[in-house]
């Protein structure tokens, strides 16, 4: 009896067709719907019915003025607008195209019969879009992540404005000035911890070091802040992508810090219980598997004490610097200020400082300080 030979790839059969109508579509449409909202809707349909079964998109952070995303050759079929962004529907020979115009969010979507299409077809529509940013001193690039209901993990960036050290120093009273002295030199081959604590009553400048920084680091970190942290702990994939971070051009090797803010509810004392595994997975980041192989660092600002922090987080070896931000003395105060008219004896924060110089007084100081920034 004679046996058969194992299948070679040779001998598997063609892969099928995509089937015809795979899915039922229906477009319901209220008054509720934009009619953005529909043409996102009618986009979809040739992809759904597997007609042009492969899809590419590409996202234009800078997009230059009055460049045009539409792919060369394409018939538009639907144009609208709205209060925040501009589509057009178009078709071409063999694919569908949406593109989309926003203040911060342009880009180009393809479905085509074939993947090559699709990706020609965008990258076609994006040739020379960027546009090149024009250097500016005192800013740096700052990347902000969040999770969007309708695309997931998402990553975008921005030019912050960034004073110098030695500018920004004056704000700080004398211990934390020192500490941060050491903090703005630091270099990743001193191999020292991954986690950066600033902790401290609210106001005191926490935010305002951080761009400070960011731009101290740029030659080689990247800083992105995490807009939604609670989630990210919470979702395995975002913080997946968060951690292995996104392309960006940057060189292989660059560093990446991950800006935490107000982390209270994550770190205090009983967060192992609240939080669940959250805690495990920001503590795993920092010095644990999920961090091996990765040149990232995390930085937390919070308004709690010390002694509220959980051990495991403050624990030695594990945080490249832990800095408590307070306010300055009242002689700082009044240098700072170079008046002794409205600071107490136990001195300001940093909002309070600029309030007073506003001429505002302590109840005032929640107001925005376009001159300062942010200093929780």
């Amino acid at each position: 009896m004679s046996s058969s030979a194992p299948a070679t790839p040779s001998a598997l059969p063609a892969p099928r067709a995509p089937e015809r109508n795979p899915l039922p579509i229906r477009l319901m449409v209220d008054d509720t719907d934009s009619p953005t909202d529909v043409l996102d809707a009618l986009f979809l349909t040739a992809f759904t019915t597997g007609e042009q079964p492969f899809s590419h998109q590409h996202r234009v952070e800078n997009l230059r003025p009055d460049f045009d995303l539409l792919p060369s050759g394409a018939t538009v079929l639907r144009a609208a607008n709205d209060s925040s962004r501009r589509v057009i529907l178009a078709e071409g020979e063999g694919y569908t195209a949406l593109v989309s115009y926003g203040r911060h969010n342009n880009a180009v979507t393809v479905t085509a019969v074939s993947a090559e299409l699709a990706e020609q077809t965008v990258k076609a529509a994006v040739d020379g879009a960027e546009a090149e940013p024009e250097p500016q001193p005192d800013h740096v690039s700052m990347g902000f992540w969040h999770f969007s209901p309708l695309r997931g993990p998402s990553r975008s960036t921005r030019q912050i404005s960034a004073g110098t050290w030695d500018e920004v120093r004056p704000n700080y009273t004398a211990p934390v000035a020192d500490a941060m002295d050491r903090l703005m030199k630091f270099t990743p081959d001193a191999g020292a911890g991954r986690l950066l604590l600033l902790h401290g009553p609210p106001g005191t400048g926490k935010t305002s070091a951080l761009r400070t920084l960011a731009r101290s680091w740029r030659e080689w970190c990247q800083v992105d802040c995490v807009l939604d942290p609670e989630r990210l702990f919470n979702d395995i994939g975002y913080l997946m992508d968060a951690a292995m971070g996104e392309e960006d051009g940057s060189e292989s090797g660059r560093w990446r810090l991950l800006l935490l803010e107000d982390c209270d509810e994550l770190i205090r004392g009983e967060a192992k219980n609240a939080a669940g595994q959250a805690l495990s997975r920001l503590l795993n980041l920092t010095d644990g598997l999920l961090g091996q192989g990765r040149n990232v660092l995390v930085g937390l600002t919070t308004n709690e004490d010390l002694e509220r922090l959980h051990p495991a987080v403050v624990r030695p070896g594990r945080c490249l610097a832990r800095i408590e931000v307070g306010p300055l003395t009242h002689p700082e105060s009044v240098n700072w200020l170079g008046t002794e008219e409205g600071v107490s004896r136990e001195g300001a924060t940093l909002a309070e400082l600029f309030a007073l110089r506003r001429g505002n007084g302590p109840t005032s100081i929640a107001e925005p300080v376009p001159e300062a920034g942010l200093y929780l």
